[in-house]
């Protein structure tokens, strides 16, 4: 292992000695916690299928690092907190790292920045459909039984771009140049289905239909019988995306942007909240639904509008859905509304994974990226939901398990028949850590 000698520090004295520091440990890792990532991701299998997925076009006289090697190494990188190819060049001796990805610390070391980084761009537009095909895979097979129903929630977000990066657009609701990466979340768990790294443009109503149709073709083929309800926001509500859903059986319920007509049809909703605001003085809301149709669609469609009047004035939403059954109310409040979970699947992606770490020139580069943030995101994501279970982190967020629990230091012993992690013994979630790994050891 690489050892830094030269810089040292110098703190306060204690009980009249010297207190110094260096970076001349040796075998120690700041990322314990990581041989519990690794036991995950070895049981569902995602590293292997994304090696599978993708063409390795490198001469292999020259190949020095297997493409499951890379992938294993870049996508727990990333759980752990290092976004940056560059955080490489240091960690390709960590021998936390090294034994995830199945190296000895006396071994061969992991691969480098410039490894990676040529490794990141060598990726072609075929290879990312098969990656794609891969984390719905993964979403298929984290069911244990046929699902009777799934809500899909669709949203995207705006991704910052620097400097002269492929399909970099100003945006300018953002007011800013950016990507726009789209993502689909099942919206009751939190598992991920699929990412889509966009140019800085909201997508036309062809694009969510294409988008749509190819994840739903997907899971009717595993599910031919599971209900599917889209949700999402005004700016997914298109003639072409209400066509197709109705022709196959998908239901949907999304935000709908106010227009003239509109607010003359809610006139009638807005005066009863403001007379029970009157009569009440507390804030009053009125649900109502009308049968609409605008020039673009081929037929009319329930909208339910939802009136509120409260010391701000007016406020007016409308909704658009094809399902007819239930109350106007709860179809507002509980069944659209419930999709604010969404931004914070978006979070954990996006902050905590940091995934907006999109710095190549090339766009297929940067997709690539994306994608393995979102291989890092199912780990955690069951990482979480598996092995935490029983355990006051099984709601926590990505951040805060990667700093209680994977970010644990430990001295690397290799010895002639073992490779010996030692905790430091004044850990505090000892019986945490012991939870998880019993978690672990129960789904082989």
């Amino acid at each position: 292992m690489r050892e830094d000698t030269q810089l040292s520090f110098e703190f306060k004295m204690i009980s009249g000695k010297r207190v110094t520091a260096d970076f001349s440990g040796g075998d120690v890792t700041s990322d314990a916690g990581v041989l519990a990532l690794r036991e995950i991701t070895d049981r569902i299998g995602i590293v292997e299928q994304l090696a599978d997925a993708i063409i390795d076009t490198r001469h292999q006289s020259y190949v020095r690092h297997e493409m499951k090697a890379l992938l294993q190494q870049r996508v727990l990188q990333i759980a752990c907190g290092y976004e940056d190819a560059d955080d490489s060049d240091y960690l390709r001796t960590d021998p936390g790292f090294k034994a995830v990805c199945n190296r000895l610390p006396s071994e061969d070391d992991l691969a480098s920045q410039p490894t990676i980084s040529r490794f990141e761009n060598t990726l072609s537009s075929k290879d990312i459909y098969r990656i794609a095909d891969v984390l719905i895979q993964q979403f298929i097979s984290s069911y244990e039984t046929l699902p009777k129903a799934l809500i899909l929630d669709i949203d995207d977000t705006d991704d910052p771009t620097h400097g002269a990066q492929q399909l970099s657009l100003f945006n300018g609701y953002h007011d800013e140049y950016c990507y726009m990466p789209l993502f689909i979340f099942e919206g009751t768990s939190g598992r991920l289905v699929t990412s889509i790294l966009r140019p800085g443009k909201r997508p036309t109503g062809r694009d969510v239909r294409s988008i749509v149709k190819r994840v739903v073709k997907r899971l009717r083929t595993a599910w031919p019988t599971v209900g599917i309800l889209i949700r999402g926001d005004s700016h997914f509500a298109t003639p072409e995306l209400y066509s197709w859903c109705y022709s196959h059986e998908v239901h949907y319920i999304l935000g709908l942007s106010t227009n003239s007509v509109l607010k003359a049809l809610a006139q009638a909703a807005v005066s009863t909240a403001r007379i029970e605001y009157t009569k009440s003085g507390k804030p009053s809301r009125v649900f109502r639904q009308i049968r609409y149709q605008a020039k673009s669609w081929q037929q009319e469609h329930r909208v339910i509008v939802m009136a509120e009047v409260s010391t701000l004035g007016d406020n007016i939403r409308f909704i658009v859905t094809s399902l007819e059954s239930s109350r106007p109310s709860f179809l507002y409040e509980t069944a659209y509304c419930g999709r604010g979970r969404m931004e914070n699947f978006i979070k954990e992606h996006k902050i905590a994974l940091r995934s907006g770490r999109t710095s190549c020139h090339r766009f297929m580069a940067n997709y690539f990226r994306l994608m393995l943030h979102s291989a890092a995101y199912v780990i955690m994501h069951t990482f979480r939901e598996k092995a935490l279970t029983g355990t006051d982190f099984a709601t926590a967020q990505f951040d805060t398990i990667r700093l209680r629990l994977l970010k644990i230091g430990a001295e690397v012993r290799e010895m002639k028949t073992k490779l010996q992690f030692i905790f430091p013994s004044s850990f505090p979630l000892k019986d945490v850590f012991a939870t998880m790994h019993r978690n672990i050891v129960m789904l082989r």
